[in-house]
């Protein structure tokens, strides 16, 4: 770690923001967004729904309980870079393998920390997320500004080809890696229900393993397949439902998921999770739009209009649903975020389909939703008029 202001961060307007350096010495272009929860940062590194993002958290320190390798949403940080007020020098927790310093310079993610991060963030609230050019190699901004500048954005532009695996394969076939954490002695969290398993087709846009080790454990076995698996590919597998993905970048370039699974939502019931939400949103004929500055955070309020009921919610979106043009073609919007009105979640009419647009597996965050799990298995359940699937083994 530096101890000389050598890094900097430009945003496409001219902003300049001066740090210390951590991690690896590299210059990266993404978006500037800022991120509002308090700790999971290792998830927040390793969710594919960052990529191609620069984030800053809100937190005032990161990095003091370490990191390990246990606590990841993909095999390695999908950030382009990562900015924080402090980076903690020690660290220190009984699960921890190593520091946040070595961790980002292991896997070629340059940080900055000494920047005043409130600031940052209440300029990207009031621009909207910017273009940014993020350095700590000792760069002039006047350089990293024309970096930035030049950076082509995330609209219009296919990411989920860069994250999604490239074959298909089970996920977690003997249950070993779904099963809940646990102390010695006790046992902390839900445990797996005890029920007949279904057959899941899961289409990956960039998942976070947390979402197919909640899927597993609420009685789905997960056959997972890439973004770009065409149709005939998912039924070849008979599957008893099917389920979308959160991921990265603009849903209105998906053109090749749309027509997939517009044909599939036809035969199977189906659960959507952000990007999958969206990727429904245009399934069915509807648009989605970039917001001024996205959801992000593991404290965002959502009101289930349906029900009244409220929950605090995980969120990681740059993107959104356009509420009059669903209900145009099918679709009633259940859920609303409550800062802002945008579409938090949506039922078809006459579909066995629903889906939300925040991450109801909490990884980080709050276990509010996580009672959607269990929602699509019974619904499945359902749609086979109870019968019991065939062996999946």
């Amino acid at each position: 770690m530096d101890f000389k202001r050598n890094g900097v961060l430009v945003l496409e307007d001219g902003t300049v923001y001066r740090g210390y350096s951590f991690g690896s010495r590299k210059t990266v272009v993404g978006e500037a967004v800022f991120n509002t929860s308090m700790t999971g940062y290792q998830e927040i590194l390793t969710d594919p729904s960052y990529y191609q993002q620069i984030v800053a958290m809100t937190s005032s320190q990161i990095g003091n309980y370490g990191v390990n390798s246990e606590d990841i949403e993909s095999a390695f940080p999908k950030v382009k870079g990562f900015v924080v007020t402090e980076s903690a020098n020690l660290y220190s927790n009984w699960r921890s393998e190593n520091g946040l310093p070595s961790y980002l310079e292991g896997n070629g993610i340059p940080g900055l920390h000494g920047i005043d991060t409130r600031a940052l963030t209440k300029r990207l609230r009031d621009a909207g997320a910017m273009k940014c050019c993020l350095s700590t190699e000792g760069i002039q901004p006047s350089d990293a500004l024309k970096l930035a500048q030049r950076w082509d954005g995330l609209e219009g532009i296919d990411y989920v080809k860069e994250v999604t695996p490239k074959l298909s394969y089970q996920w977690d076939a003997d249950g070993k890696d779904s099963r809940p954490f646990a102390l010695e002695g006790t046992e902390l969290g839900k445990a797996t229900p005890n029920r007949t398993p279904f057959r899941l087709a899961a289409y990956d846009f960039g998942a976070k393993l947390s979402i197919f080790r909640k899927l597993r454990q609420y009685g789905f076995h997960v056959h997972v397949f890439p973004a770009n698996t065409p149709p005939e590919e998912i039924r070849e597998l008979k599957p008893d439902g099917l389920f979308l993905s959160n991921g990265p970048g603009d849903p209105a370039a998906l053109s090749y998921a749309h027509n997939s699974v517009r044909e599939l939502i036809q035969h199977y019931p189906t659960f959507g999770i952000c990007l999958g939400h969206q990727v429904i949103t245009h399934a069915l004929g509807a648009k989605t739009f970039k917001l001024k500055f996205g959801h992000r955070g593991g404290n965002q309020p959502v009101k289930n209009i349906e029900t009244g009921q409220v929950s605090i919610t995980s969120q990681n979106h740059g993107f959104a649903s356009t509420q009059d043009e669903l209900q145009k073609h099918g679709a009633v919007v259940t859920e609303i975020n409550m800062n802002d009105n945008t579409v938090e979640g949506l039922r078809h009419k006459d579909l066995p389909l629903f889906s939300v647009q925040y991450h109801p597996e909490a990884s980080p965050g709050p276990s509010d939703a996580e009672h959607l799990f269990d929602k699509f298995y019974n619904i499945v359940d359902q749609s086979r008029g109870g019968r019991s699937p065939v062996n999946m083994v």
